[in-house]
């Protein structure tokens, strides 16, 4: 007996639409490719053409779920191009939605998922703050962006004034 999936008319997630691209016919890799780009597809390397379109897949939906991703994108190539130089990361600086934070604190892995909008998904609840999640893990008190490295840490010489 076949069963038909059922069709709620809602789009599919983008992993349902990333993961139909290699069964997808060479044609319609290249309508997606116009759709998703606004020009034709600058290659014939199925590989590329794949890749780039679930990259511009997910970048159209996680969009959607942090908004303000593309203004500090767009800051930060505004500092670039002003200095010369790229910042180490802004202050307001959060893991785009889906991204998987791994730490390993005493033998024992844990791992925590961005979910968009300053919350953050571990061991199945919803917490606001990295810093409560490193507290719950260690029992003391922690930087949440340094537990799980998202703060890069200053050398000792340059916390005390330079070297001397």
């Amino acid at each position: 007996m076949n069963k038909s999936p059922i069709n709620t008319g809602a789009p599919p997630s983008v992993a349902a639409q990333i993961a139909r691209l290699p069964d997808m016919p060479m044609p319609e890799i290249k309508t997606l490719w116009q759709r998703l780009f606004e020009g034709e597809a600058p290659t014939y390397n199925r590989q590329f053409l794949e890749r780039r379109i679930a990259y511009r897949l997910q970048e159209i939906e996680f969009r959607k779920v942090d908004p303000n991703l593309l203004d500090r994108n767009k800051r930060r190539i505004a500092s670039l191009i002003e200095t010369g130089q790229t910042k180490k990361r802004d202050p307001d600086f959060r893991p785009v939605a889906g991204t998987m934070l791994t730490r390993e604190y005493r033998g024992v892995t844990h791992q925590v998922v961005s979910m968009g909008g300053g919350e953050y998904n571990y061991e199945g609840r919803t917490y606001r703050s990295l810093s409560v999640i490193a507290r719950e893990i260690t029992g003391t008190r922690w930087s949440g962006p340094a537990f799980f490295g998202l703060k890069l840490r200053l050398p000792a010489a340059t916390k005390r004034g330079g070297a001397r």
